[in-house]
């Protein structure tokens, strides 16, 4: 079986780390290359690295400060916000990422999906899909970091990026966003079932039982969290040790 990974997730604003609570409620959270850099020596797997205002505020993710990061790390490092095009592509790769994150430019224009892949092969796209359950227990994509909802819904639309090309998907529950109270692990289980491309788990880490139980229950290949790392809650040494004692196969 495959490793299960760790990856701390560098949410930017404004050239700094910020953590939020259901996606709103911004706070500091460090210099975003010394968490790189931190993260890398502590056996983080991989990295990814999200410019939360791009989209909404229509602008390309800074280059400069993903190879800052890029030359602080010797782990995969996945850059998102504002890609719109093969171009921004090309400059992220250029910089230094080993993988692109996709939100809202491929809910509203999929064929991105497609062009990537068929360009840089289906291992360079991540597919992020922010969502929220509705009352009917549909689950709701949004747009532009959870501001705009989406007519797609979330199992329909990871199968579709999946049909393109796309070589991940990573899924923040917006409900759990920042909430700390375990992942949403039964939407994340029906995901990894009926997918056969890598799944990661995001929002609701707040102890290292969640890791455990995203990794038995949710049948996640992979879990993302933010602010129990920046904030020192949770050492990732410990928890990949903590997670091999619990039978999970991690790099240690």
């Amino acid at each position: 079986m495959l490793a299960k990974r760790i990856i701390p997730c560098l949410d930017i604003k404004d050239g700094t780390t910020v953590k939020g609570t259901n996606f709103v409620n911004l706070r500091q959270a460090g210099d975003p290359v010394e968490l790189a850099r931190a993260y890398s020596q502590q056996g983080a797997d991989e990295l990814v690295f999200l410019d939360i205002t791009a989209s909404h505020e229509g602008r390309k993710t800074f280059t400069s400060m993903v190879e800052r990061i890029a030359e602080a790390i010797n782990i995969p490092f996945t850059v998102g916000g504002g890609v719109n095009e093969l171009s921004d592509v090309e400059r992220l790769l250029s910089a230094g990422a080993d993988k692109v994150s996709l939100n809202s430019s491929a809910l509203r224009r999929p064929q991105l999906i497609d062009e990537i892949t068929s360009r840089y092969g289906s291992q360079v796209c991540v597919v992020a899909i922010d969502a929220r359950q509705e009352v009917d227990g549909t689950w709701r994509c949004f747009l532009n970091g959870g501001r705009v909802p989406h007519e797609k819904q979330l199992f329909d639309w990871a199968h579709e990026a999946q049909e393109r090309g796309a070589g991940e998907i990573l899924f923040t529950s917006m409900d759990h966003d920042g909430v700390k109270q375990g992942f949403a692990n039964d939407a994340l289980r029906y995901l990894s079932d009926n997918l056969n491309i890598p799944v990661i788990a995001s929002g609701g880490a707040g102890e290292m039982e969640h890791f455990r139980d995203t990794f038995l229950h949710g049948h996640s290949d992979a879990a993302l969290a933010a602010s129990v790392f920046h904030f020192g809650e949770i050492a990732i040494p410990t928890l990949k040790q903590y997670l091999r004692e619990q039978q999970i196969n991690v790099r240690l």
